[in-house]
């Protein structure tokens, strides 16, 4: 089994490193990833200038890495249409992003982006996520992400769907199970605070807290609080059937 590894939180992130020393014990690695953070990039991609690619060394020889200069989904671009075209991966894995992607959140997540790009490339995909800001031990969501990806060997998913996994920020042995979830709502009292550079110029440098919303309680939101691994099948169609009879009728 051949996987390719990437994220947001750039190659030296470690996350990232807690996915490869665990994952290469069941397959093959190769890690193509963005050569410095890039959180909060969605599915960006770099258009108006060059994309540098160079390899990189990690303390595992048998790993194979590129840094590559751009958004995770540059990355995985770059992978599967010129790095790996001769050896394609059979999984891709996103993550460990350090801090949760739940909710609403995904829409914003270069996380979630990449393994969205695995997804739209015909590819199973996961994107990891730990439930933390702080400082803590990526191994329990490692091996989590182990199970699942051993999980998907015998299991099919559907086209164009991809799995989002949240851990909660326990140790393996606190975790109170694993649900199946649905994305919640999340959302964000936003600030924006007026500055002004050495120049005169005005920028706005944006920050912001939690605003807790109702959520259903099978949602990734309740599960993750409740310290269970949630993991949420997540397609991108993102039509609202339900309306199209009513819009028909729309006389324009």
């Amino acid at each position: 089994m051949h996987i390719l590894l990437t994220n947001d939180d750039g190659i030296n992130a470690p996350g990232i490193k807690a996915l490869w020393l665990e994952l290469s014990q069941i397959a093959r690695i190769t890690v193509v990833a963005p050569d410095s953070e890039k959180s909060a990039s969605s599915q960006a991609i770099t258009v108006h200038h060059p994309i540098w690619v160079d390899t990189h060394c990690i303390d595992t020889p048998a790993i194979c890495a590129w840094r590559v200069g751009g958004t995770p989904t540059d990355c995985v671009k770059v992978a599967l249409e010129a790095l790996l075209t001769d050896d394609r991966p059979d999984i891709i894995v996103s993550g460990i992003n350090h801090g949760s992607n739940l909710g609403t959140d995904i829409l914003y997540s270069g996380t979630v982006s990449a393994a969205i790009e695995g997804a739209l490339h015909g590819l199973p995909a996961i994107a990891m996520s730990l439930d933390s800001w702080q400082p803590f031990d990526f191994m329990p969501a490692a091996k989590m992400a182990r199970k699942i990806v051993e999980k998907m060997v015998t299991k099919c998913l559907p086209p164009n769907t991809l799995l989002n996994v949240n851990v909660p920020a326990l140790k393996e042995e606190q975790f109170k199970g694993i649900a199946v979830t649905k994305l919640g709502v999340r959302s964000y009292e936003n600030t924006f605070e007026r500055r002004q550079d050495p120049r005169g110029r005005i920028y706005y440098w944006m920050s912001g807290k939690v605003s807790e919303s109702e959520n259903d309680p099978d949602t990734d939101i309740i599960a993750v609080k409740n310290g269970r691994v949630s993991i949420t099948p997540i397609h991108f169609d993102l039509t609202n059937y339900g309306i199209i009879k009513a819009m028909e009728t729309w006389e324009l």
